[in-house]
Protein backbone atom coordinates (compact mmCIF):
# COMPACT_ATOMS: atom_id res chain seq x y z
CA UNK A 1 0.00 0.00 0.00
CA UNK A 2 1.05 3.36 -0.94
CA UNK A 3 1.66 6.20 1.39
CA UNK A 4 -2.12 6.85 2.60
CA UNK A 5 -2.90 10.60 2.40
CA UNK A 6 -6.43 11.85 4.21
CA UNK A 7 -8.09 14.98 5.82
CA UNK A 8 -8.21 13.64 8.96
CA UNK A 9 -5.95 10.78 10.54
CA UNK A 10 -7.99 9.18 13.45
CA UNK A 11 -6.24 6.51 15.66
CA UNK A 12 -8.37 4.63 17.69
CA UNK A 13 -12.06 3.71 17.44
CA UNK A 14 -13.80 3.92 21.01
CA UNK A 15 -16.82 6.51 21.53
CA UNK A 16 -14.28 9.77 21.36
CA UNK A 17 -12.40 8.10 18.01
CA UNK A 18 -16.07 7.18 16.08
CA UNK A 19 -17.88 10.72 17.25
CA UNK A 20 -14.70 12.47 15.82
CA UNK A 21 -14.66 10.46 12.32
CA UNK A 22 -18.67 10.80 11.79
CA UNK A 23 -18.11 14.79 12.39
CA UNK A 24 -15.39 14.96 10.48
CA UNK A 25 -16.10 13.25 7.65
CA UNK A 26 -18.64 16.13 7.00
CA UNK A 27 -15.76 18.30 6.37
CA UNK A 28 -13.14 16.06 4.36
CA UNK A 29 -11.84 12.74 4.47
CA UNK A 30 -11.23 10.42 7.05
CA UNK A 31 -8.89 7.55 7.79
CA UNK A 32 -10.28 5.80 10.84
CA UNK A 33 -6.94 3.32 12.04
CA UNK A 34 -7.64 1.24 14.45
CA UNK A 35 -5.44 -1.99 16.40
CA UNK A 36 -8.33 -5.15 15.95
CA UNK A 37 -11.91 -4.67 14.72
CA UNK A 38 -13.84 -1.15 14.67
CA UNK A 39 -15.65 -2.63 18.43
CA UNK A 40 -12.57 -3.69 20.22
CA UNK A 41 -12.22 -0.89 22.63
CA UNK A 42 -12.48 -0.15 25.96
CA UNK A 43 -15.54 1.99 25.62
CA UNK A 44 -17.02 -1.45 24.37
CA UNK A 45 -16.73 -2.57 28.21
CA UNK A 46 -18.45 0.13 29.83
CA UNK A 47 -20.94 -1.40 31.87
CA UNK A 48 -22.21 1.59 34.04
CA UNK A 49 -23.36 4.58 31.57
CA UNK A 50 -22.73 8.04 30.69
CA UNK A 51 -23.54 10.73 33.20
CA UNK A 52 -25.42 13.90 32.39
CA UNK A 53 -27.97 16.31 34.06
CA UNK A 54 -30.83 14.53 33.41
CA UNK A 55 -33.20 14.47 36.12
CA UNK A 56 -35.64 17.48 37.16
CA UNK A 57 -34.17 17.02 40.56
CA UNK A 58 -30.60 17.54 39.19
CA UNK A 59 -28.39 20.92 37.91
CA UNK A 60 -25.28 21.48 36.35
CA UNK A 61 -23.90 23.05 39.61
CA UNK A 62 -24.39 19.55 41.50
CA UNK A 63 -22.57 17.84 38.93
CA UNK A 64 -19.54 20.08 38.62
CA UNK A 65 -19.87 19.73 42.38
CA UNK A 66 -19.67 16.23 42.82
CA UNK A 67 -16.92 16.05 40.14
CA UNK A 68 -14.44 18.47 41.75
CA UNK A 69 -15.51 16.95 45.13
CA UNK A 70 -14.37 13.01 43.49
CA UNK A 71 -11.17 15.06 41.85
CA UNK A 72 -9.86 16.02 45.34
CA UNK A 73 -9.62 19.83 44.20
CA UNK A 74 -7.65 19.13 41.30
CA UNK A 75 -10.35 19.21 38.15
CA UNK A 76 -9.73 22.16 35.73
CA UNK A 77 -12.99 24.50 36.32
CA UNK A 78 -13.73 25.09 32.93
CA UNK A 79 -13.05 22.03 31.70
CA UNK A 80 -15.86 20.53 34.23
CA UNK A 81 -18.14 23.37 33.32
CA UNK A 82 -18.23 22.14 29.87
CA UNK A 83 -18.14 18.76 30.34
CA UNK A 84 -21.28 19.21 32.33
CA UNK A 85 -22.89 21.51 30.33
CA UNK A 86 -22.81 19.62 27.63
CA UNK A 87 -23.92 16.10 28.84
CA UNK A 88 -27.98 16.41 27.89
CA UNK A 89 -27.01 17.64 24.81
CA UNK A 90 -24.28 15.03 23.50
CA UNK A 91 -26.54 12.37 25.09
CA UNK A 92 -29.37 13.45 23.03
CA UNK A 93 -26.96 13.41 20.25
CA UNK A 94 -26.26 9.53 21.20
CA UNK A 95 -30.07 8.55 20.86
CA UNK A 96 -30.23 10.50 17.08
CA UNK A 97 -26.93 7.98 16.21
CA UNK A 98 -29.64 5.14 17.34
CA UNK A 99 -27.88 4.53 20.72
CA UNK A 100 -31.19 2.37 22.42
CA UNK A 101 -30.50 3.76 26.51
CA UNK A 102 -33.06 1.61 28.82
CA UNK A 103 -36.03 3.85 29.48
CA UNK A 104 -37.69 4.56 32.13
CA UNK A 105 -41.30 5.21 33.93
CA UNK A 106 -40.74 8.68 32.53
CA UNK A 107 -37.84 9.30 30.01
CA UNK A 108 -34.67 7.58 30.53
CA UNK A 109 -34.13 4.97 33.40
CA UNK A 110 -31.37 7.10 35.29
CA UNK A 111 -28.84 4.74 37.67
CA UNK A 112 -26.40 5.96 40.54
CA UNK A 113 -22.82 5.51 41.07
CA UNK A 114 -20.06 6.34 43.58
CA UNK A 115 -19.33 9.77 44.07
CA UNK A 116 -23.10 11.10 42.45
CA UNK A 117 -25.66 13.09 45.05
CA UNK A 118 -28.14 12.29 42.07
CA UNK A 119 -29.50 9.79 39.88
CA UNK A 120 -27.69 10.92 36.03
CA UNK A 121 -26.10 7.70 34.78
CA UNK A 122 -28.16 7.26 31.40
CA UNK A 123 -27.50 3.17 30.48
CA UNK A 124 -28.22 0.33 28.23
CA UNK A 125 -29.46 -2.62 30.58
CA UNK A 126 -25.67 -2.96 32.04
CA UNK A 127 -23.81 -3.13 28.28
CA UNK A 128 -23.85 0.76 27.34
CA UNK A 129 -20.59 1.08 26.30
CA UNK A 130 -21.50 -2.03 23.84
CA UNK A 131 -24.71 -0.14 22.64
CA UNK A 132 -22.96 3.20 21.96
CA UNK A 133 -20.25 1.26 19.89
CA UNK A 134 -23.01 -0.64 18.16
CA UNK A 135 -24.95 2.70 17.17
CA UNK A 136 -21.76 4.71 16.59
CA UNK A 137 -19.85 2.03 13.57
CA UNK A 138 -23.43 1.52 12.34
CA UNK A 139 -23.47 5.28 11.24
CA UNK A 140 -19.92 4.96 10.30
CA UNK A 141 -20.03 2.37 7.92
CA UNK A 142 -22.16 4.12 6.04
CA UNK A 143 -20.07 7.09 5.69
CA UNK A 144 -18.57 7.40 2.28
CA UNK A 145 -16.06 9.68 3.44
CA UNK A 146 -14.30 7.43 6.27
CA UNK A 147 -12.11 4.88 5.08
CA UNK A 148 -11.40 2.40 7.81
CA UNK A 149 -8.19 0.85 8.54
CA UNK A 150 -8.85 -2.55 10.64
CA UNK A 151 -6.28 -4.11 12.41
CA UNK A 152 -3.81 -1.63 11.86
CA UNK A 153 -1.38 0.04 14.21
CA UNK A 154 0.02 3.03 14.70
CA UNK A 155 3.77 2.53 14.81
CA UNK A 156 5.05 6.55 15.68
CA UNK A 157 3.77 10.00 14.93
CA UNK A 158 5.76 12.10 12.10
CA UNK A 159 6.40 15.55 13.27
CA UNK A 160 8.01 18.16 11.85
CA UNK A 161 10.92 17.98 13.88
CA UNK A 162 10.96 14.23 13.39
CA UNK A 163 11.24 14.88 9.87
CA UNK A 164 14.71 17.43 9.29
CA UNK A 165 15.42 17.68 13.06
CA UNK A 166 18.69 19.01 12.68
CA UNK A 167 17.83 21.61 11.25
CA UNK A 168 15.15 23.46 13.08
CA UNK A 169 15.12 25.14 16.59
CA UNK A 170 13.38 22.58 19.17
CA UNK A 171 10.50 25.13 19.80
CA UNK A 172 7.19 23.39 20.26
CA UNK A 173 5.20 26.33 18.52
CA UNK A 174 7.09 25.67 15.58
CA UNK A 175 6.51 22.03 15.39
CA UNK A 176 3.60 20.35 13.57
CA UNK A 177 2.26 16.54 13.30
CA UNK A 178 2.22 15.34 10.07
CA UNK A 179 0.35 12.34 10.33
CA UNK A 180 1.61 8.63 11.80
CA UNK A 181 3.75 5.11 10.34
CA UNK A 182 1.10 2.89 10.56
CA UNK A 183 1.52 -0.95 10.55
CA UNK A 184 -0.48 -3.62 8.76
CA UNK A 185 -0.46 -5.82 11.22
CA UNK A 186 -1.61 -9.04 9.24
CA UNK A 187 1.48 -8.55 6.77
CA UNK A 188 3.94 -6.72 9.02
CA UNK A 189 3.79 -3.85 6.80
CA UNK A 190 4.66 -0.56 7.76
CA UNK A 191 3.07 2.77 5.76
CA UNK A 192 3.07 6.25 6.22
CA UNK A 193 -0.02 8.19 6.68
CA UNK A 194 -0.48 11.78 5.71
CA UNK A 195 -2.78 13.90 7.76
CA UNK A 196 -3.59 17.29 7.65
CA UNK A 197 -4.39 16.75 10.93
CA UNK A 198 -4.30 13.64 13.20
CA UNK A 199 -6.58 12.62 16.54
CA UNK A 200 -5.49 10.40 19.12
CA UNK A 201 -8.01 8.38 20.38
CA UNK A 202 -5.94 5.47 21.74
CA UNK A 203 -8.08 4.70 24.99
CA UNK A 204 -6.41 3.68 28.17
CA UNK A 205 -3.30 1.78 29.60
CA UNK A 206 -4.60 -1.01 32.10
CA UNK A 207 -2.47 -3.69 30.62
CA UNK A 208 0.37 -2.00 32.36
CA UNK A 209 -1.10 -4.04 35.61
CA UNK A 210 -1.19 -7.47 35.81
CA UNK A 211 -4.88 -7.46 37.01
CA UNK A 212 -7.13 -5.25 34.84
CA UNK A 213 -10.50 -4.58 33.83
CA UNK A 214 -9.28 -3.29 30.07
CA UNK A 215 -9.11 -5.62 26.78
CA UNK A 216 -5.49 -6.39 25.67
CA UNK A 217 -5.47 -3.37 23.25
CA UNK A 218 -5.07 -1.14 26.52
CA UNK A 219 -1.49 -0.47 26.24
CA UNK A 220 -0.85 3.13 26.17
CA UNK A 221 0.01 3.55 22.80
CA UNK A 222 -1.17 7.15 22.31
CA UNK A 223 0.50 8.17 25.35
CA UNK A 224 3.32 6.34 24.03
CA UNK A 225 3.62 8.22 20.71
CA UNK A 226 2.63 11.58 21.83
CA UNK A 227 5.34 12.12 24.52
CA UNK A 228 8.16 10.44 22.71
CA UNK A 229 7.62 13.77 19.80
CA UNK A 230 7.55 16.16 22.69
CA UNK A 231 3.69 16.41 23.31
CA UNK A 232 3.45 17.27 26.84
CA UNK A 233 1.55 14.72 29.69
CA UNK A 234 0.23 14.99 33.00
CA UNK A 235 -1.02 13.60 36.31
CA UNK A 236 0.09 9.70 35.13
CA UNK A 237 0.18 8.83 38.86
CA UNK A 238 -3.38 8.98 38.95
CA UNK A 239 -4.12 5.60 37.66
CA UNK A 240 -8.34 4.55 38.98
CA UNK A 241 -8.45 1.17 40.68
CA UNK A 242 -11.75 -0.22 39.96
CA UNK A 243 -12.82 -1.68 43.40
CA UNK A 244 -14.92 -4.79 41.99
CA UNK A 245 -13.77 -7.00 39.26
CA UNK A 246 -15.17 -10.46 39.35
CA UNK A 247 -12.39 -12.88 41.54
CA UNK A 248 -12.31 -16.22 39.52
CA UNK A 249 -9.16 -18.30 38.28
CA UNK A 250 -10.80 -17.75 34.49
CA UNK A 251 -13.10 -14.67 34.64
CA UNK A 252 -10.58 -12.35 32.65
CA UNK A 253 -11.18 -8.20 32.00
CA UNK A 254 -14.87 -9.18 34.33
CA UNK A 255 -15.80 -6.14 35.62
CA UNK A 256 -19.04 -5.88 37.96
CA UNK A 257 -20.78 -2.37 37.39
CA UNK A 258 -20.41 0.44 39.77
CA UNK A 259 -24.01 0.46 39.48
CA UNK A 260 -24.56 -2.37 41.13
CA UNK A 261 -23.75 -0.89 44.64
CA UNK A 262 -25.77 1.95 43.16
CA UNK A 263 -29.16 0.41 43.49
CA UNK A 264 -28.43 -0.98 46.64
CA UNK A 265 -26.30 -3.78 47.06
CA UNK A 266 -23.18 -3.32 50.07
CA UNK A 267 -19.77 -4.81 49.90
CA UNK A 268 -18.91 -7.40 52.62
CA UNK A 269 -16.78 -9.55 54.28
CA UNK A 270 -16.34 -13.10 53.68
CA UNK A 271 -18.24 -13.77 57.53
CA UNK A 272 -21.47 -11.41 55.61
CA UNK A 273 -20.15 -8.48 57.64
CA UNK A 274 -20.70 -5.11 55.96
CA UNK A 275 -17.52 -3.04 56.00
CA UNK A 276 -17.16 0.34 54.25
CA UNK A 277 -18.87 1.89 56.56
CA UNK A 278 -15.70 2.00 58.55
CA UNK A 279 -13.71 4.08 56.06
CA UNK A 280 -16.41 6.39 54.27
CA UNK A 281 -19.99 8.37 55.14
CA UNK A 282 -20.99 7.13 51.98
CA UNK A 283 -20.58 3.37 52.77
CA UNK A 284 -20.20 1.15 49.29
CA UNK A 285 -20.96 4.40 47.01
CA UNK A 286 -17.67 6.01 48.42
CA UNK A 287 -15.76 7.05 45.63
CA UNK A 288 -13.53 4.77 44.05
CA UNK A 289 -9.95 5.27 45.45
CA UNK A 290 -11.72 5.09 48.87
CA UNK A 291 -13.37 1.63 47.84
CA UNK A 292 -10.23 0.18 46.18
CA UNK A 293 -7.96 0.79 49.41
CA UNK A 294 -10.39 -0.45 51.32
CA UNK A 295 -10.83 -3.68 49.99
CA UNK A 296 -7.74 -3.76 49.56
CA UNK A 297 -6.74 -3.37 53.24
CA UNK A 298 -8.86 -5.57 53.96
CA UNK A 299 -7.66 -8.73 52.04
CA UNK A 300 -4.10 -8.00 53.29
CA UNK A 301 -5.58 -7.77 56.62
CA UNK A 302 -7.69 -11.26 57.04
CA UNK A 303 -5.89 -12.80 54.47
CA UNK A 304 -8.47 -13.89 51.93
CA UNK A 305 -8.70 -13.91 48.40
CA UNK A 306 -11.78 -11.17 48.44
CA UNK A 307 -14.43 -9.74 49.76
CA UNK A 308 -17.97 -9.74 48.39
CA UNK A 309 -20.72 -7.55 46.79
CA UNK A 310 -23.92 -8.70 48.70
CA UNK A 311 -26.67 -9.27 45.46
CA UNK A 312 -28.66 -11.58 47.29
CA UNK A 313 -30.33 -8.80 48.98
CA UNK A 314 -32.31 -7.96 45.67
CA UNK A 315 -34.83 -9.72 44.06
CA UNK A 316 -34.08 -12.34 41.78
CA UNK A 317 -36.20 -11.17 38.63
CA UNK A 318 -34.79 -7.57 39.26
CA UNK A 319 -31.62 -8.50 39.07
CA UNK A 320 -31.87 -10.53 36.11
CA UNK A 321 -33.47 -7.92 34.38
CA UNK A 322 -31.43 -4.70 35.73
CA UNK A 323 -27.49 -6.72 34.98
CA UNK A 324 -28.26 -9.15 32.39
CA UNK A 325 -25.19 -9.22 31.39
CA UNK A 326 -22.96 -9.20 34.62
CA UNK A 327 -25.82 -12.26 35.75
CA UNK A 328 -25.18 -14.23 32.68
CA UNK A 329 -21.29 -13.83 33.19
CA UNK A 330 -21.28 -14.76 37.02
CA UNK A 331 -23.67 -17.89 35.94
CA UNK A 332 -20.72 -18.90 33.47
CA UNK A 333 -18.20 -18.79 36.38
CA UNK A 334 -20.63 -21.21 38.66
CA UNK A 335 -21.32 -17.97 40.57
CA UNK A 336 -25.33 -17.54 41.21
CA UNK A 337 -25.93 -14.14 42.04
CA UNK A 338 -29.50 -14.19 42.93
CA UNK A 339 -28.27 -16.80 45.60
CA UNK A 340 -24.30 -16.01 46.83
CA UNK A 341 -22.33 -13.25 47.14
CA UNK A 342 -20.56 -12.16 44.40
CA UNK A 343 -16.39 -12.34 44.95
CA UNK A 344 -14.39 -9.49 44.16
CA UNK A 345 -11.37 -7.96 43.89
CA UNK A 346 -9.96 -4.12 42.57
CA UNK A 347 -8.22 -4.27 39.67
CA UNK A 348 -6.49 -1.42 37.17
CA UNK A 349 -8.73 0.42 35.46
CA UNK A 350 -9.19 3.94 34.34
CA UNK A 351 -5.72 6.31 33.73
CA UNK A 352 -6.90 10.27 34.96
CA UNK A 353 -4.21 11.27 33.15
CA UNK A 354 -2.75 11.52 29.79
CA UNK A 355 -1.40 14.03 26.83
CA UNK A 356 -2.49 17.25 27.82
CA UNK A 357 -4.94 19.08 26.13
CA UNK A 358 -6.94 22.47 26.16
CA UNK A 359 -10.62 22.88 26.13
CA UNK A 360 -10.28 22.02 22.81
CA UNK A 361 -8.60 18.81 23.09
CA UNK A 362 -5.26 20.53 21.46
CA UNK A 363 -2.32 19.10 22.29
CA UNK A 364 1.03 20.98 22.83
CA UNK A 365 1.87 20.22 19.26
CA UNK A 366 0.30 21.78 16.49
CA UNK A 367 -2.22 19.69 14.09
CA UNK A 368 -2.39 16.96 17.01
CA UNK A 369 -5.79 16.44 18.81
CA UNK A 370 -6.30 13.95 21.55
CA UNK A 371 -9.54 12.86 23.58
CA UNK A 372 -10.73 9.76 25.46
CA UNK A 373 -8.68 8.20 28.26
CA UNK A 374 -5.42 8.32 26.67
CA UNK A 375 -5.75 12.82 27.03
CA UNK A 376 -5.68 14.72 30.01
CA UNK A 377 -8.32 17.64 29.53
CA UNK A 378 -8.06 18.56 33.11
CA UNK A 379 -11.35 16.86 34.22
CA UNK A 380 -10.60 14.00 36.43
CA UNK A 381 -8.22 15.34 38.81
CA UNK A 382 -6.66 13.71 40.98
CA UNK A 383 -9.85 10.76 40.58
CA UNK A 384 -12.42 10.10 37.87
CA UNK A 385 -16.21 10.47 38.90
CA UNK A 386 -17.99 7.50 37.48
CA UNK A 387 -19.36 7.23 34.18
CA UNK A 388 -17.59 10.70 33.23
CA UNK A 389 -15.84 9.07 30.83
CA UNK A 390 -17.89 8.43 28.37
CA UNK A 391 -19.28 12.26 28.25
CA UNK A 392 -15.68 13.69 28.24
CA UNK A 393 -14.90 11.53 25.11
CA UNK A 394 -18.12 12.37 23.46
CA UNK A 395 -17.75 16.48 24.65
CA UNK A 396 -14.30 16.67 23.53
CA UNK A 397 -14.25 14.80 20.58
CA UNK A 398 -17.09 17.36 19.46
CA UNK A 399 -14.46 19.84 20.18
CA UNK A 400 -11.59 18.79 18.64
CA UNK A 401 -14.02 18.06 15.38
CA UNK A 402 -13.81 22.37 15.20
CA UNK A 403 -11.21 23.14 15.95
CA UNK A 404 -9.38 20.78 13.64
CA UNK A 405 -11.07 21.85 10.91
CA UNK A 406 -10.24 25.40 11.75
CA UNK A 407 -6.37 24.60 11.87
CA UNK A 408 -6.28 22.79 8.32
CA UNK A 409 -8.50 25.34 6.89
CA UNK A 410 -5.85 27.83 8.50
CA UNK A 411 -2.61 25.71 7.27
CA UNK A 412 -0.63 27.73 4.90
CA UNK A 413 2.47 25.24 3.81
CA UNK A 414 1.46 22.13 2.44
CA UNK A 415 2.04 18.63 4.30
CA UNK A 416 5.41 17.78 2.84
CA UNK A 417 5.15 14.07 1.78
CA UNK A 418 6.44 11.11 4.23
CA UNK A 419 9.68 9.07 3.20
CA UNK A 420 9.22 5.25 3.42
CA UNK A 421 9.72 3.42 6.48
CA UNK A 422 12.86 2.05 6.21
CA UNK A 423 14.19 -1.39 8.46
CA UNK A 424 17.38 -0.30 8.21
CA UNK A 425 19.72 -3.58 9.20
CA UNK A 426 17.24 -4.65 10.99
CA UNK A 427 16.18 -8.86 10.95
CA UNK A 428 13.68 -10.98 12.10
CA UNK A 429 13.85 -11.57 15.96
CA UNK A 430 14.57 -15.22 16.61
CA UNK A 431 13.05 -15.12 20.13
CA UNK A 432 9.74 -13.79 20.83
CA UNK A 433 9.91 -15.50 24.36
CA UNK A 434 12.01 -12.01 25.44
CA UNK A 435 9.13 -9.86 24.42
CA UNK A 436 6.75 -11.81 26.36
CA UNK A 437 9.10 -12.33 29.43
CA UNK A 438 9.34 -8.64 29.73
CA UNK A 439 5.93 -7.74 29.10
CA UNK A 440 5.17 -9.94 32.36
CA UNK A 441 8.25 -8.65 34.40
CA UNK A 442 6.75 -4.92 33.59
CA UNK A 443 3.28 -5.62 34.93
CA UNK A 444 4.00 -7.59 37.63
CA UNK A 445 6.65 -4.49 38.56
CA UNK A 446 3.57 -2.54 38.42
CA UNK A 447 1.09 -4.03 40.04
CA UNK A 448 3.69 -4.58 42.99
CA UNK A 449 5.04 -1.16 43.77
CA UNK A 450 3.53 1.22 42.01
CA UNK A 451 -0.10 -0.15 42.81
CA UNK A 452 -2.89 0.79 45.09
CA UNK A 453 -0.87 1.70 47.96
CA UNK A 454 2.91 2.73 46.93
CA UNK A 455 6.17 3.77 49.44
CA UNK A 456 9.56 5.56 48.36
CA UNK A 457 11.03 2.37 48.46
CA UNK A 458 8.38 0.62 46.12
CA UNK A 459 8.77 3.27 43.85
CA UNK A 460 12.42 3.79 43.79
CA UNK A 461 12.77 0.01 42.76
CA UNK A 462 10.58 0.10 39.99
CA UNK A 463 11.92 3.32 38.74
CA UNK A 464 15.52 1.06 38.47
CA UNK A 465 14.45 -1.73 37.21
CA UNK A 466 12.02 -0.06 34.49
CA UNK A 467 15.34 2.14 33.31
CA UNK A 468 16.76 -1.05 32.63
CA UNK A 469 14.22 -2.85 30.82
CA UNK A 470 13.30 -0.05 28.85
CA UNK A 471 16.94 0.09 27.58
CA UNK A 472 16.42 -3.64 26.92
CA UNK A 473 13.28 -3.10 24.88
CA UNK A 474 15.17 -0.04 22.83
CA UNK A 475 18.12 -2.24 21.83
CA UNK A 476 15.63 -4.81 21.04
CA UNK A 477 13.37 -2.05 19.09
CA UNK A 478 16.24 -0.95 16.55
CA UNK A 479 17.67 -4.51 15.98
CA UNK A 480 14.76 -6.44 14.96
CA UNK A 481 12.34 -6.02 12.40
CA UNK A 482 9.00 -4.59 13.94
CA UNK A 483 5.52 -6.90 15.08
CA UNK A 484 2.46 -5.78 16.76
CA UNK A 485 3.54 -7.22 20.96
CA UNK A 486 7.13 -5.60 20.05
CA UNK A 487 5.29 -1.87 19.56
CA UNK A 488 3.03 -2.78 22.34
CA UNK A 489 5.82 -4.08 25.08
CA UNK A 490 8.04 -0.41 24.18
CA UNK A 491 4.80 1.58 24.56
CA UNK A 492 3.62 0.03 27.65
CA UNK A 493 6.98 0.13 28.83
CA UNK A 494 7.64 3.58 28.37
CA UNK A 495 4.10 4.48 30.19
CA UNK A 496 5.12 2.90 32.99
CA UNK A 497 8.25 4.87 33.24
CA UNK A 498 5.66 7.72 33.05
CA UNK A 499 3.60 6.93 35.56
CA UNK A 500 6.82 5.76 38.29
CA UNK A 501 8.45 9.61 37.19
CA UNK A 502 4.90 10.96 38.04
CA UNK A 503 4.14 9.05 41.10
CA UNK A 504 7.78 10.02 42.74
CA UNK A 505 6.99 13.95 42.24
CA UNK A 506 3.72 13.68 43.43
CA UNK A 507 5.32 13.50 47.25
CA UNK A 508 2.05 13.88 48.69
CA UNK A 509 -1.41 11.29 49.04
CA UNK A 510 -4.09 12.49 46.86
CA UNK A 511 -7.06 10.78 45.40
CA UNK A 512 -5.65 7.73 43.19
CA UNK A 513 -2.34 8.66 44.83
CA UNK A 514 -1.64 7.00 48.14
CA UNK A 515 1.84 7.13 49.47
CA UNK A 516 2.63 5.76 52.73
CA UNK A 517 5.37 7.96 53.56
CA UNK A 518 3.43 10.98 52.56
CA UNK A 519 -0.02 10.26 54.19
CA UNK A 520 -1.28 14.15 54.53
CA UNK A 521 -2.49 16.53 51.32
CA UNK A 522 -0.45 19.18 50.42
CA UNK A 523 -2.12 22.31 48.80
CA UNK A 524 0.54 24.51 49.10
CA UNK A 525 2.87 22.65 46.96
CA UNK A 526 0.89 19.72 45.18
CA UNK A 527 -2.51 21.30 44.51
CA UNK A 528 -1.21 21.63 40.57
CA UNK A 529 -1.16 18.95 37.87
CA UNK A 530 2.15 16.62 37.53
CA UNK A 531 3.47 17.88 33.92
CA UNK A 532 6.35 15.73 32.29
CA UNK A 533 7.63 16.25 28.47
CA UNK A 534 10.65 15.00 26.82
Amino acid sequence: MDNVKTDFLVIGSGIAGLTFALKASRHGKVALVTKKNLAESNTNYAQGGIAAVLGSDDSFEQHEQDTMRVGYDLCHEDAVKILVENGPRMVNELIDFGVRFTKGKEGLDLGREGGHSKRRIAHAEDLTGSEIERALITTVEKSPNIQVFENHMAVDLVTKFKLRPASLKADADDDICYGAYVMDKETGHITPFTAKTTFLATGGLGKVYIYTSNPDIACGDGTAMAYRVGAAVANMEFMQFHPTCLYHPKAKSSLISEAVRGEGVELKLPNGEPFMEKYHEMGSLAPRDIVARAIDHEIKKLGVDSVYLDTTVKEADWFKKRFPHIYSTCMEFGIDPTREMIPVVPAAHYMCGGVITDIDAKTTIPGLFAAGECAHTGVHGANRLASNSLLEAIVFADRAVKNAVAHFNGRREETPEIPAWDIGSAVDADEQVVIHHMWDEIRRLMWNYVGIVRTNKRLARAKNRITLIRQEIEEYYWNFILTPDLLELRNLALCAEIIIDCAMRRKETRGLHYNLDYPNRDDKHFKKDTILFL
